[in-house]
């Protein structure tokens, strides 16, 4: 099976509620994307408080398809204007498939 992962790491800032991120942002996401094909949603965060980055989120998907479709939904909006609420941290997106 192919499926694609899609990191989104958080770095800098001064603040990250790991409680919003956890309890509100990621059911969010999982809610707006699994009609896409999002199957899981997970969240990391570093042991060391002075990491660059403050936390990684695993976005697994169906297929890269299905990970595209979702990110150019109506649906991505929401997910988007639910970062300011649990931080300032600047966000980056990588898309991985297996090799």
């Amino acid at each position: 099976m192919t499926y694609a992962t899609l990191i989104v790491t958080c770095s800098g800032g001064t603040y990250f509620d790991r409680d919003h991120y956890v309890d509100v942002h990621l059911p969010l996401a999982l809610a707006c994307w699994q009609r896409h094909g999002l199957e899981s949603a997970s969240a990391f965060f570093p042991r060391d408080a002075k990491a660059a980055d403050v936390s990684v989120g695993i976005y697994r998907f169906r297929d890269e398809d299905a990970l595209h479709a979702a990110l150019a939904s109506a649906e991505t909006e929401a997910v988007m204007a639910d970062v300011s609420r649990f931080t300032d941290a600047t966000v980056s997106r990588i898309v991985g498939t297996p090799l």
